[in-house]
């Protein structure tokens, strides 16, 4: 009998349903490895992880054991997006699976087309979807764990931070210092509306940019009136 690992639950019937009596169909419920909560659990030189097995998935990991053991194919048919990825990589590796191994299933949705059409497609697992997946979370360690502890010091408890809206934040706060240091200047801008000879639309709107060959922007009327007279009695070509 062939294994399919699945995620949720709620899809074993439907799943076995269309793929026969032939296959077992096991969910994992979601991630069974992680970081472990009460540490980093990050090399901060190299960014390598330190993974355990979830203390709530134990049982789950040893179900996973057993039925892998007695299996003559097993597939991984996690859900086909980052996460899904990852945990079909940890699962691989709680099983010692062959990294080379076209093992990898993915359904886009559950019906007979599409669960059967993804069996006959198995594929390695893809690493570079798993990095993705193993960058996000260790972004999110070192953000958490390094800025949420400040954030309870200095302003108040129970504060976490996260790796968007942290940064998120820093730069609306760089805006805002920048809009409260900034200092008003004045300046002027010159418009001419232009028409050809004799014509009496397609007006030709051309805003002044440069004067005696440097680009200019007039701070004062003034300044703004000198080159009034002289463009008023000019040549628009």
């Amino acid at each position: 009998m062939d294994l399919v690992i699945i995620e949720s639950p709620n899809k074993e019937k439907s799943i076995s349903k269309y793929l026969g009596e032939n296959y077992e169909i096991f969910a994992s419920v979601g991630h069974v490895r992680d970081l472990p909560a009460k540490e980093l659990a990050v090399n901060t030189e190299t960014f390598e992880p330190k993974y355990v097995i979830m203390p709530d998935k134990q049982k789950v990991v040893k179900q996973l054991k057993e039925k892998a053991s007695k299996a003559e194919h097993i597939y991984l048919a996690t859900d086909p997006d980052r996460e899904g990825e990852a945990i079909a990589w940890h699962i691989s590796n709680i099983l010692n699976l062959d990294p080379e191994l076209n093992c990898r299933v993915t359904f886009n949705e559950i019906s007979k087309t599409a669960v059967q059409n993804g069996m006959k497609q198995p594929r390695k697992i893809d690493k570079d979807l798993v990095d993705a997946q193993q960058a996000r979370r260790i972004l999110d360690r070192f953000v958490g764990y390094e800025i949420s502890p400040i954030l309870c010091k200095n302003i108040k408890n129970n504060l976490s931070a996260g790796r968007v809206q942290s940064v998120a934040l820093k730069m609306v706060v760089e805006r805002e210092r920048e809009i409260l240091a900034f200092k008003p200047q004045e300046y002027h801008t010159l418009t001419a509306n232009l028409t050809k000879q004799n014509a009496v639309s397609n007006i030709i709107k051309a805003s002044l940019e440069s004067y005696n060959s440097k680009k200019i922007k007039p701070k004062t009327a003034d300044e703004m009136q000198e080159i009034v007279n002289v463009v008023s009695n000019g040549e628009f070509i």
